[in-house]
C-alpha cells in the first residue's frame, strides 16, 4: 500500500484529504503542526502525530521513520504562528528562514518544498485527491444575487486576484465597489469581520486563487467556519474562483448561506 504524509493544519481540509486517500487505498500519516487541528483527523488518518511548527527537524525524521516520500500540506496555517512567538523554531527552520529574501507566503513554502525535495520527499498538488470539492461555475444557493451584488462580486474577485499577485492574501471585502478590507496574515475569517464592521452588513466576500497559484499550497478554500463569520457581520454574498477554489463541507456551507440569506456564487 502506498503512503502519503499529511502535513495538517486548522479546518476540515484534512479531515477530507485523509479520508478521500484512504478511500483510495492510500495509508495516509497525518502530522499536526498547528493549535486546533480537527479531533477527527486522528481517526481519519492511520497514524497521527503532533510536531511544533517550528520543529523542522522533528518534522522530517517523522516522515522518514514511516518511509514517507510524498506528502500535501493541506489546512490553515497563519503566518501569525511566526509572529506571534507561538511557533519555536529549531536550529534548521532558522536557518530556512534566515536565507529568505521576504516572508511572503509563496516564499516560505517554496522554501519548505525545496527542504522537503532534499529529503527525498515530493510534495503533491493539494487538489490531487479531492478535486471533487471544487464548484464549477454557477450559482450555489437558493437566493440569486441582485445586479448590484453581481457588480460587487465581479469587482472583488477582480481585487482579490490582484492582491494575489502581490502575494498579500487571497480574500477581499467589499461593498459599492469599494474594498474595505483585504487580507494579510490575520487569515479569512478576520478580515471579514473587519470588513464588516466597516461595512455595517450587506458587504460581498470575494475569494480568489492567485495568478500564479501553485496548487501545491495554499490553495484557496471556504468552509463552514467562513459562512459563520459572514453571518457574524450581515454579509449579503459570497463569490469564490470556480474550479480553483475547494469548498469544505458544501453541504452545510449552502445550508448556513440559505438559513441566512446570503447568496453564494463560482464564477
Amino acid at each position: 500500500m502506498n503512503t502519503i504524509g499529511l502535513i495538517a493544519g486548522v479546518g476540515r481540509l484534512p479531515v477530507e484529504f485523509a479520508r478521500a486517500a484512504r478511500g483510495m487505498g492510500f495509508a495516509v500519516v497525518a502530522i499536526a503542526v498547528a493549535p486546533g487541528v480537527d479531533d477527527e483527523l486522528a481517526q481519519a488518518a492511520d497514524r497521527c502525530y503532533a510536531v511544533g511548527l517550528g520543529e523542522l527537524d522533528k518534522l522530517l525524521a517523522t516522515l522518514k521513520q514511516e518511509a514517507v516520500n510524498q506528502v500535501t500540506l493541506l489546512g490553515k496555517v497563519t503566518k501569525e504562528h511566526l509572529f506571534s512567538g507561538a511557533a519555536r523554531p529549531d536550529a534548521r527552520m532558522q536557518r530556512l528562514l534566515a536565507g529568505l529574501k521576504d516572508l511572503n507566503d509563496d516564499t516560505v513554502m517554496l522554501a519548505l518544498v525545496r527542504e522537503f525535495a532534499g529529503e527525498g520527499i515530493g510534495v503533491l498538488d493539494q487538489t490531487e485527491l479531492i478535486r471533487q470539492l471544487m464548484p464549477t461555475a454557477g450559482i450555489l444557493t437558493k437566493r440569486q444575487p441582485s445586479p448590484e451584488e453581481q457588480g460587487d462580486m465581479e469587482f472583488g474577485l477582480t481585487m482579490a486576484r490582484q492582491i494575489g499577485g502581490l502575494d498579500i492574501g487571497q480574500t477581499v471585502v467589499v461593498k459599492n465597489r469599494a474594498v474595505l478590507a483585504v487580507e494579510a496574515i490575520e487569515g479569512t475569517d478576520a478580515c471579514i469581520r473587519r470588513g464588516g464592521q466597516l461595512g455595517r452588513g450587506g458587504v460581498i466576500v470575494a475569494k480568489a486563487a492567485k495568478p500564479q497559484q501553485d496548487l501545491r499550497f495554499d490553495v484557496p478554500s471556504v468552509g463552514p467556519d467562513t459562512l459563520k463569520a459572514m453571518i457574524e457581520i450581515g454579509a449579503a454574498a459570497l463569490v469564490i474562483e470556480a474550479g480553483k477554489t475547494l469548498l469544505v463541507d458544501k453541504q452545510q456551507v449552502i445550508d448556513l448561506a440559505d438559513n441566512n440569506g446570503i447568496a453564494i456564487a463560482a464564477m
